[in-house]
C-alpha cells in the first residue's frame, strides 16, 4: 500500500482504483494492463484547450498505440456526463475515466490543487504513467505545468521497450 502524497514511481506495483467510465459502467485501472500495456493519461479538465489537444492526439495516434498493444485510457475528475459529451465531441476512440471522487488522482498523488486560480477545486496533474501487464509503473511523467504535452514520440518508444 503507497502512503498518501507518494507519487508511484518506476518499479512500484501500479495502484488500483474503480471508477465510473464515460458511460457510467464501473471499471478497474486494473483491467487495462491486465491484457497488455495501460497507458494511462490524467488531465486537468475536458473541453479545456490543451486538454482537447492532448486527448486528440492520443486518438489521432490510436493506430500506433495499438500495434504496441496499449490500451490508452484518459483519467480526469470530471464527472462521467461531461466525459461522455466531451468524448463524443471530440470523437475519442478510448475509455475516459471519471475521477470524482479523486481516489485515483490521490493514489498517484497528481492532485492539481486550486486549478485555473478556483480555490478549493482539485484536478488532476497533466501527467502519464505506464503500467506493464505484470501491474508495475515502467514509465512516469508529470508535468509541472498543466499547459505542457506530453512527448508523445517518447510515449511510443517507451512502449515499445516494454515486452
Amino acid at each position: 500500500m503507497l502512503m498518501p502524497n507518494k507519487r508511484p514511481t518506476v518499479g512500484d506495483t501500479a495502484p488500483n482504483a474503480s471508477l465510473l467510465d464515460q458511460d457510467r459502467k464501473q471499471r478497474n485501472l486494473s483491467e487495462f494492463w491486465h491484457d497488455g500495456k495501460a497507458l494511462i493519461a490524467f488531465f486537468p479538465g475536458a473541453f479545456t484547450s490543451v486538454c482537447t489537444k492532448e486527448m486528440c492526439t492520443f486518438r489521432d495516434e490510436m493506430s500506433k498505440f495499438n500495434n504496441l498493444e496499449a490500451n490508452v485510457v484518459g483519467v480526469s475528475v470530471d464527472n462521467p456526463f461531461v466525459l461522455k459529451g466531451f468524448a463524443e465531441k471530440n470523437s475519442l476512440n478510448f475509455t475516459l475515466l471519471s475521477d470524482y471522487a479523486r481516489e485515483a488522482v490521490k493514489a498517484y498523488s497528481v492532485e492539481l490543487p486550486d486549478f485555473a486560480g478556483m480555490r478549493g477545486y482539485t484536478a488532476a496533474q497533466r501527467s502519464v504513467f505506464i503500467v506493464g501487464k505484470d501491474g508495475k509503473i515502467k514509465y512516469v511523467w508529470v508535468a509541472e505545468n498543466p499547459g505542457i504535452e506530453p512527448n508523445y514520440s517518447e510515449l511510443e518508444k517507451e512502449l515499445s521497450r516494454i515486452r
